[in-house]
């Protein structure tokens, strides 16, 4: 392919995000991701469920010990319902659901969640309530990453999982453009798994999940 703009460039890019044209648009600066970890609760159920979910956390993870029971507590954490990456014609490059939906269900959410985000102000949030839960969005230039969660769930730690996986991509595909994700988009969605697997963030580490994915190209 020929090289374009990177889509995440640390620092530099074209002010407000603007594109240098409309094949190989620039992502806007953003902040270096700090180290955090988090941590995943094991629930299920639909979009449109009603009742309150399980929280806990996978086995082995605890925080600290209850003064009253002395037993350990389980810090809940995000569970992702889907996400989304969008250009802002509205098409979707990347579509990862992990809640059982229609097929009609899902264009609908797409469709909702574009016109939810490309009109949105600038002032305001990357924040939005959308039906019982919430979407937690960021744009870089002219592509929208969209993660819907509960209305309880860490948002800050999920706009800074957004901007690691736009990371990943960067060094993955050594500058990566918009064209990067459209033709190697079965590559995305295997990066993808090494960092989400059944909507629980299972590894938070660049540098791990590079050399997995160096390890399967290995095979091929």
């Amino acid at each position: 392919r020929t090289a374009g703009p990177s889509l995440l460039r640390l620092g530099g890019g074209a002010p407000g995000g603007a594109a240098c044209c409309s094949c190989h648009p620039t992502l806007v600066s953003a902040p270096a991701v700090r180290s955090w970890e988090l941590q995943v609760p094991l629930r299920r159920g639909g979009l449109q469920a009603g009742t309150p979910s399980v929280r806990a956390l996978p086995r082995g993870r605890s925080q600290g010990t209850s003064s009253a029971t002395g037993r350990h507590t389980r810090t809940p954490a995000t569970m992702i319902r889907f996400m989304l990456l969008q250009n802002r014609q509205g098409k979707t490059r990347l579509a990862k659901y992990y809640v059982p939906l229609e097929e009609t269900e899902k264009h609908k959410l797409e469709h909702e969640i574009h016109r939810l985000v490309a009109n949105r102000d600038p002032k305001f949030t990357n924040f939005v309530e959308f039906r019982t839960y919430k979407v937690i969005y960021r744009r870089y230039a002219g592509l929208f990453f969209s993660i819907c969660v509960d209305v309880t769930d860490n948002e800050l730690a999920v706009l800074e999982a957004i901007h690691l996986f736009v990371e990943i991509l960067d060094h993955f595909f050594s500058n990566v453009c918009e064209l990067d994700l459209v033709f190697n988009f079965h590559k995305v969605y295997l990066l993808l798994d090494e960092f989400i697997l059944a909507g629980e963030i299972q590894e938070t580490s660049k540098r791990v999940i590079l050399e997995r994915m160096q390890e399967l190209e290995k095979l091929d």
